[in-house]
């Protein structure tokens, strides 16, 4: 993977899209990355709508974004020395604009609101849209994420699936990184507190012992690859996977979760527990898309 690629977030001036920028600093400080403040400033028409440029022809930047740009990357630089930034406006509705992005970058970030967000909306739809489609890892962000936890350690879905096992990697790298822990989850059903057939509780037993094969062998990968890191072993039990991500996530600076879990069908990018967990995760959220192959 080149050495050179930015972190890049997108920044529209609304409070979600500045807590997304302040993270997007501190992520690109930790890789000794420059920061890239983009901006796409066409307004998606809808969906299913195409838009052509001959028939109303592209507009130009505007002057009062790049104003709006600059001010941030100046803030920035000053609140994070060493931050190197550098500031782009582009013709294109953001979400388009971004996973064009995430093809040269190192991670891109963005904000679950954007100016145009509902707030019952918990991630608009350029946050969905770039989460499930773009070509590296996405951290996504709330605005009420601010500050950014520092020693709290970094949560990785553990299932035995591909993607998981690419989220784990992603998250040990994270971990080492901030200098933290690095917890590997893996969640089964509840456990029942009443008396229980025979066979129920054999099914308990086989889950216990998948439960513990599987995070073992996560962390073992993990530890392999780094050995100085502290590495936690951690099942729960919860009516579903994303709700025991996201009950866990409660304790941690960063949830670390895979595209598609064991039930992933190829036509989703992004897996059911995923989207639920970058909706309602208590924590930043890192998508764990693989870079592409150059």
């Amino acid at each position: 993977m080149p050495m050179n690629r930015p972190v890049v977030v997108g920044v529209d001036g609304s409070p979600s899209s500045l807590v997304a920028a302040e993270h997007a600093a501190h992520a690109a400080l930790l890789r000794s990355r420059p920061l890239h403040l983009v901006h796409g400033y066409l307004h998606p028409l809808g969906y299913g709508v195409s838009l052509n440029p001959y028939d109303v022809g592209v507009p130009a930047p505007s002057e009062e974004a790049q104003k709006m740009l600059e001010r941030t990357a100046s803030d920035l630089a000053d609140r994070w020395p060493g931050l190197v930034v550098e500031v782009r406006q582009v013709a294109g509705g953001p979400g388009v604009t971004m996973i064009e992005e995430s093809r040269r970058a190192e991670l891109v970030v963005v904000g679950s609101r954007g100016l145009g967000g509902f707030t019952g909306l918990l991630l608009g739809s350029v946050g969905a849209q770039v989460a499930a489609h773009a070509h590296c890892p996405v951290l996504v962000v709330r605005p009420d994420e601010q500050p950014i936890p520092v020693d709290a350690p970094v949560l990785v879905g553990v299932d035995g699936s591909e993607s998981s096992r690419l989220a784990a990697g992603y998250g040990a790298n994270e971990a080492a990184l901030r200098d933290v822990p690095l917890v590997l989850v893996h969640v089964g059903p509840p456990d029942g507190d009443r008396t229980v057939p025979e066979e129920i509780e054999e099914s308990q037993a086989a889950y216990q012992a998948e439960a513990v094969r599987l995070l073992a062998e996560a962390s073992a990968a993990v530890r392999a690859e780094h050995p100085g890191l502290v590495v936690r072993e951690h099942p729960v039990r919860a009516a579903g996977a994303a709700q025991g991500l996201i009950k866990a996530s409660g304790t941690a600076s960063l949830l670390v979760v895979g595209t598609r879990g064991r039930a992933g069908f190829a036509g989703l990018l992004l897996g059911s527990v995923s989207q639920a967990a970058i909706q309602h995760a208590h924590c930043p959220v890192l998508v764990a898309h693989p870079y592409p192959v150059s």
